[in-house]
């Protein structure tokens, strides 16, 4: 094996893992999943069939990723936030895998403690959710976003850093310029 997996943790059959990712206690990865490289699986994670996770991933512990869900290259997310699957889920009435809604998760998105993400929705690159927030629309490239129902409360730098007024970033001197509704790096030649 070229990934390292607790052995209280369980890996169903017909599942790819990357090489250096580590899969810790009580974490489950069900049937036709595909998880790049060098991802941490943090403890009682359950990562539900079909789901795709792209390299450098870090999902905390009590994490649950539905079918339906797929997050892309070093996507972080906190320690018990919440994907969704179905927006109208009935005991009686399942919908089943084909009538699941698609939630995408863009490169180096990060996702708070506790937050929730209503399923049928894109997260943009570099976005930033806050802890706790109920996230029920799409959010935009490098946008941080807190609160129930989750609103926009600023930008973030690649780096994670909170922009200010001028769209510049004091920790790393990155820049960046409004291109319609969201911002863009502005790239140094």
């Amino acid at each position: 094996m070229e990934y390292f997996k607790h052995e209280s943790a369980y890996v169903d059959e017909n599942v790819e893992i990357g090489k250096g990712t580590k899969i810790w206690h009580f974490s489950h990865i069900q049937s036709g999943v595909k998880i790049g490289s060098h991802c941490s699986i943090g403890q009682n994670v359950n990562i539900a069939n079909n789901v795709v996770i792209g390299s450098g991933v870090k999902i905390q512990n009590n994490v649950s990723i539905y079918e339906g869900v797929e997050l892309e290259d070093y996507v972080f997310c906190g320690p018990s936030m919440v994907f969704t699957n179905d927006l109208t889920p009935r005991s009686k009435y399942p919908k089943g895998a084909k009538n699941y809604l698609k939630t995408v998760v863009k490169y180096g998105a990060t996702i708070g403690a506790n937050a929730t993400i209503v399923c049928g929705h894109t997260i943009g690159k570099w976005a930033m959710i806050a802890a706790g927030a109920v996230v029920t629309k799409n959010i935009p490239n490098y946008g941080l976003f807190a609160g129930v129902p989750a609103v926009q409360i600023g930008w973030v730098c690649e780096c994670g850093n909170r922009l200010n007024v001028k769209l510049t970033c004091s920790n790393c001197d990155k820049k960046y310029e409004y291109n319609g509704n969201e911002v863009v790096e502005i790239e140094v030649e």
